[in-house]
Parts: C-alpha cells; structure tokens; sequence
C-alpha cells in the first residue's frame, strides 16, 4: 500500500480518527492510480510512493519512503545528480517538467520512463516540494499513438467514423461523416440516426443493434442509404465497419456504444452493376439470335426475341406494325395493327395477335405514333400520381393498367418504318434510362428484321 514518512504519526496529522481516515483516504487514491507516483519534500527525500511505482521498480513503499533522492538505489550514481536536479528544479519552475530517464529496478534492470513533475506549494504559497508522476515509455508512447490515431480518424481521415451510443444516438461524428451525411458536426449529435437518412434507416439501425448484442460482424456491410442534400435526396452505397466499444475500467466489459466507420463507393458498385447489366443483356442477345434462328416463321423469331429482351428489363412489352406497305419515310398519318403483345395477367412467352388486321384506336400524340413520326425512341411516364391516375394514363394509351413507364422503339429495316416495339415497367421499377433505350434498339434492330423477312417471304408466297 502507499506509504508516507509521517504514515503511522499523529504529530503531523493530528490527534483524532477523522484524519487518520483523510489518510488512509489520500493512501487509496494514490494506490488506485494508473501512473506510478512518487514524492519529495523540499530536502528531496522521498515521502509518497503508490503501488503503481512498486509495481514498475520493483521497490516496495517501506523500501522507498524515507531514502534521500534516488542516488544508489533508483538511478545509477553517475546519473543521480542529473536525475535529481531535474526533478526538483520543478520546485522553482512554474506548470509541469516532463522529462525520460532510465531508473533502475529492484533486481537491477533498467527502465526507460517519462516523467511529469510539478512543485508542492505549502499554506504560505512556497514550495514544500516536488510530486512526480511516471510511467514506462512505451506505455506513454503507445497511449499517445492511442490518442493520435483518435484525433486523426475524428479529423484527417478519409472515410466517415460515427460514434454511437447505446441509445443509437450520434455521440462524435469526424468532419468527413458530416459531409456525406449533409450535416454539421455539431448538430448531429444525440439526434436519433432516422433523422439523418431518408432510405437504409432500418438495416443500419439493425447493423448497430447487433453489434451491440453479438459483437462487431467479421466483414464489412455495404449498404445503399438515401441522404437528404440541398439539391434533393441522393441515394449512396457505403461500405461500412462495425466495432464494439467496450469501458476499459469496468471488470466486466460494458458497452459503450458502436464505432461506425462507412466509405463511400457508389461509383465503384454502380460500375459493377452497369458491366454485369452489359454482360447479361449481351448475353440475352446471344441466346435470343441462337433461339430465333430455329424459328421456321420469321414472326415467332420476333416474338423470341421479345421475350429474351423482357427478362430483367421490363414487365410488359407490344409489337405494333404499320398497316399496309412499310413507310419509306418519316410520317404521322399511319394505322398501327398489334402484332405481338405479352399477357397481361399472368406471366407468360408473347402471343401473335392482330389476325384481323384492326388498326390499334392510339390517340394522336400516342409514344407510339410519335416514334413513327420521328423515326426515333420516345420515352414517356405517368409521373408521381396516385396509383387511380396512373391507371387512367395507361388505360388511354391501350396499355396494361400497371404501366406507369413506357419506351417505344422504331422497327426500321433497309431504310423503311415496320412498326414499333413498346417496353412497359410498373410502379415498382424505375424509369427508363438512356442505357435502356440503346438496349432497346438492338432488340429492335433484330426484331425488325424478322418482320421484314416475314414480308418478304409472306409476298413470296403470294406469287
């Protein structure tokens, strides 16, 4: 236990049990430290030495307290002078010396340690002597490198790092956090996490809930979350890390939140899912040119091709043709007749239908009429209307109540207008994007063909 060399005394103390327990108060505290700790009056001799310091050296309290310096017992006797005189010139310094020196230990090793010692004033205001804290180097050293990595993770780092509590709750958010949340670093914190993110609020609360429960996970979680920005909501993937934080100073480990570490690679993910987009349309198209070139009629090889393309792509597609000889050029005043259209109901191969030859009842300013006029891909939507409004729209345009996106490809083959190919998406899909319209070309390029091969060889049958 800490010792002094009035410990035992009521002299100094005086008589009574109230200061005897201010003493054995004063002996636990020193005992309970983390730094080693010892004292000198203003002679240098040695009046406090904590368990801590015993623990270090080696040398017990009763060994200590009373010695005069360290000469010939802590330090080497060509140091002790060098050593002494630094510690105690605290006494006429002001605020704290910190200093390295090597001490020696009870069994005659030596250990490197770094002190921080400041003066002892006395009631009258003068120095009654030096107290002196230490501890090994590489303890301090790896403290430091502790704390350093603390304030560069919270100031220069490179990816978010969010500190949360176990309520949840944003307790230290770095400056690179509080850019991709959108937010100051101030007024982030204690704020529930679903008040950050408009999207992904249920898995990341999950993510730290788990964590929290089981532990941190043994690899990253990429997760897509909307943030709410000035120019509207942008959707983002990061990559996150989850880490336990437990209180080193409880016996038990007791949790004190969760570091969440996220970096943001939604370009590198959006990469990845356009080429795997590429390769499996590629090979749609493959497989579709293989299945139709088995096709004896040139009509159900349009259909095949139809259906390859509708995979993954959209959720109803129509084949429209001009009624009567193809047009050579550009014009508004054509019939379109349904050739080919997928169930609407249940999922299914495309059906031939159009037998009859009726021209569709399209309205003028229909995509597909427009796609006729210019000879090009028209894209339209419904917009954000309630679901009775979108079913309006689509019913007006002939299509599948569902349908609230629409793209409509021209089929031209050797320089003339066969028709119009028309891909339909329902609410839960997104709009059509420019990706998908060259998509939708290829197909139409292929379907094209087929039909006028299906002319050609129909008329070669005529005659």
């Amino acid at each position: 236990m800490s010792a002094s060399r009035r410990s035992g005394t009521t002299d100094e103390l005086g008589p009574g049990e109230p200061e005897r327990d201010g003493s054995d108060l004063l002996a636990a505290l020193l005992d309970g430290m983390d730094a080693a700790l010892c004292a000198f009056d203003a002679d240098g001799v040695v009046t406090h030495w904590n368990r801590e310091a015993e623990r270090i050296l080696g040398w017990t309290a009763a060994e200590a307290v009373g010695r005069k310096g360290f000469a010939g017992w802590a330090v080497r006797s060509a140091d002790a002078e060098e050593v002494e005189g630094r510690l105690l010139s605290a006494m006429r310094a002001p605020g704290r010396q910190v200093h390295e020196f090597a001490l020696v230990t009870k069994d005659g090793g030596r250990v490197l340690v770094r002190t921080q010692s400041a003066a002892v004033r006395g009631p009258d205001g003068k120095p009654a002597g030096v107290y002196c804290a230490f501890s090994e180097v590489h303890a301090q050293i790896d403290l430091e490198r502790s704390i350093a990595l603390s304030e560069a993770l919270f100031e220069d780092a490179s990816w978010g790092v969010v500190l949360v509590d176990a309520d949840l709750r944003p307790a230290v958010v770095n400056a690179h956090a509080a850019r991709a949340l959108g937010i100051g670093r101030t007024s982030v914190l204690g704020r529930p996490i679903g008040e950050l993110l408009s999207q992904g609020v249920e898995e990341l609360e999950g993510a730290l809930t788990h964590v929290l429960a089981e532990g941190a996970p043994p690899a990253p979680a990429e997760m897509w979350v909307g943030v709410r920005t000035a120019e509207g909501e942008r959707r983002r993937c990061w990559r996150s890390w989850f880490l336990l934080l437990a209180s080193p100073l409880a016996e038990e480990p007791v949790p004190l939140g969760v570091s969440w570490m996220f970096q943001d690679v939604t370009e590198a993910k959006q990469g990845e899912q356009e080429a795997a987009l590429l390769r499996f349309r590629t090979n749609q198209l493959h497989r579709a040119a293989r299945a139709a070139a088995e096709c004896e009629d040139p009509a159900e090889a349009a259909t095949v091709h139809l259906d390859f393309a509708l995979a993954g792509f959209a959720d109803h597609a129509l084949i429209d043709r001009v009624a009567g000889a193809p047009v050579a050029e550009a014009s508004a005043r054509v019939r379109l007749v349904r050739l080919a259209a997928t169930p609407s109901g249940a999922p299914g191969p495309s059906l031939l239908t159009g037998a009859a030859g009726l021209p569709v009842r399209y309205e003028e300013g229909h995509p597909a009429l427009q796609c006729v006029e210019r000879a090009g891909t028209v894209r339209a939507d419904a917009g954000d209307v309630p679901d009775e409004r979108s079913r309006e729209w689509a019913s007006a345009r002939q299509w599948p109540a569902e349908s609230v996106h629409s793209l409509c490809a021209v089929l031209r083959s050797r320089g003339r207008t066969l028709g119009v190919v028309t891909f339909l998406r329902g609410r839960g899909r997104s709009r059509f994007e420019r990706s998908d319209a060259t998509y939708a070309e290829d197909v139409a390029v292929r379907i094209a063909a087929a039909l006028d091969l299906a002319g050609v060889t129909g008329a070669a049958a005529e005659e």
